[in-house]
């Protein structure tokens, strides 16, 4: 699998790339940062570790505009350590954030769980799956509503699939985390909130505002 590394710190971006073809990986190392998006749609990565300061534009606005033609996974690296930033990733479509420094069989795992939920995930799952008048493709990551539809990330589309498939029992935010990160010390309910929010927001827009309940103090339900 082809990890795209966005680093501009060299240092740093030579270490990620002996790390990952140490493992097995191949790589695609972005050096020229105000191209970084049709680096990415010629790379066609399965992964992309992403810094946040970078020069031009920073590593939210490249999140941003990958997200806008690609689901694939997306590992935040950054020295900056404050909640807002974390949750600034998460809504910008990341799937996971790492503080610097960090350590090389750390961040292996993160990228091999990440690999595994993205790319085994539709495949030990139905197509999809109707109920009240949405249908959630899984293979495709769209929930579609009468002749409108709408792309979801990774994390939405694991939070809805699971919300689906347990409709008419609660889902406690607990199980919920897990099903996403599997290690919750580094999910905290910041993160999880605005991953919500932004499926609702979806929701709403396919004329489904509804959709998703929240039970105060237990978690959210479909009914």
């Amino acid at each position: 699998m082809n990890i795209m590394i966005v680093e501009d710190d060299p240092i740093i971006s030579d270490m990620l790339a002996k790390t990952v073809k140490k493992w097995g990986y191949e790589t695609a190392v972005v050096t020229e940062f105000h191209t970084i998006l049709d680096q990415f749609v010629k790379y066609t990565p399965k992964l992309v570790l992403m810094d946040i300061n970078l020069p031009v534009y920073d590593g939210f606005y490249w999140c941003e505009k990958i997200r806008g033609v690609s689901n694939v996974p997306i590992l935040f690296l950054s020295s900056r350590d404050t909640p807002m930033d974390m949750v600034m990733a998460m809504n910008m479509g990341g799937d996971d954030y790492m503080q610097k420094p960090f350590f090389e069989d750390v961040l292996m795992a993160k990228i091999k769980a990440l690999l595994r939920r993205a790319y085994s995930y539709a495949e030990t799952v139905s197509d999809a799956i109707e109920h009240n008048g949405l249908v959630l493709n899984i293979n495709g990551s769209v929930a579609i509503v009468s002749d409108k539809s709408a792309e979801l990330t990774k994390n939405e589309l694991k939070i809805l699939s699971m919300l689906m498939r347990s409709r008419g029992n609660i889902v406690s935010r607990e199980k919920i985390m897990r099903g996403l990160w599997e290690d919750e010390s580094f999910v905290d309910d910041n993160t999880l909130t605005v991953n919500m929010t932004r499926l609702r927001k979806k929701l709403s827009e396919l004329g489904k505002p509804d959709y998703i309940g929240t039970i105060k103090g237990e978690g959210y339900v479909i009914r």
